[in-house]
């Protein structure tokens, strides 16, 4: 940040703006760009594994807001707008549901002022989403947030980027711990089955790019692992499941394949 202005490095590529290029948009750079097609290049389905997470989101909340009564949602790892975010989905379902986004991205900052000027209940609040008692106590999440009600936290495709040596396991449970009881948690997270098949040589190809590249890393783990960041929480059914296989709008049309196998799902409740 120089004089109020944000700088952007578009040398480094950004989770935001990969993830972005998966989805076919078009706020990203050649260095974005290149770690995409390093990796679609070997597992062209991850495109369809990232539009798979998208929709799962807009029926997650779409789920949330219609039929848990949800009016509350904390959506950490935001990420960058596209067609259908979660204040539009929530909105759409009951226009007095407030949405906070959360993000450290400077892209994401940059994009994130016109989600500011389409209505008073959709922030952007730029915080470490590894600092969750910060986060509970920064002013703009508690003037938009009541935080003595409860709340929907979305952690879709954040924990991934966090090795273990920086303990999200405790990270998560901290954010438990500040949840109200009636809270829900939404999670999606890389997964490597780690059954010497091909979903499994898949996710050890992926997690070796982001691990060569500048942008950071994504690390894919077990079932086991995924299950321990709900803690105690009630996961509702169909569970800890692949994408698509969440409460689908209808049968599936496209064969599945070994990429629907390295992203997990689940929504739990306090």
């Amino acid at each position: 940040m120089s004089d109020g202005v944000t700088i952007i490095d578009e040398t480094v590529p950004s989770v935001a703006r990969v993830y972005d290029a998966f989805l076919g948009g078009k706020d990203n750079y050649e260095a974005d760009r290149e770690v995409f097609r390093q990796i679609d290049a070997v597992a062209p389905q991850m495109k369809d594994l990232a539009r798979s997470g998208r929709r799962w989101l807009i029926r997650m909340t779409r789920y949330l807001a219609r039929e848990a009564g949800m009016t509350q949602f904390l959506d950490c790892g935001a990420g960058l707008p596209t067609a259908e975010n979660t204040h539009t989905v929530a909105q759409r379902e009951n226009p007095e549901a407030r949405v906070v986004y959360v993000d450290n991205d400077p892209v994401v900052a940059a994009h994130g002022r016109a989600l500011l000027e389409e209505n008073d209940r959709t922030h952007l609040v730029m915080a470490d989403l590894t600092e969750p008692e910060a986060l509970f106590s920064h002013p703009e999440v508690t003037r938009a947030i009541d935080l003595d009600q409860p709340l929907a936290l979305f952690q879709c495709s954040t924990l991934h980027h966090l090795s273990d040596e920086r303990d999200p396991w405790d990270i998560m449970r901290r954010y438990r711990d500040l949840l109200p009881d009636g809270s829900y948690l939404a999670l999606i997270h890389f997964h490597d089955p780690e059954d010497g098949g091909a979903a499994s040589e898949l996710a050890r190809f992926v997690e070796d790019i982001f691990a060569r590249g500048n942008m950071g890393s994504g690390y894919f783990r077990t079932r086991e692992q995924i299950e321990r960041f709900f803690g105690d929480f009630e996961v509702l059914p169909p569970g800890l499941v692949r994408l698509n296989d969440w409460w689908p709008d209808g049968p599936h049309l496209q064969p599945h394949t070994v990429a629907d196998d390295v992203a997990l799902a689940a929504l739990a409740r306090k």
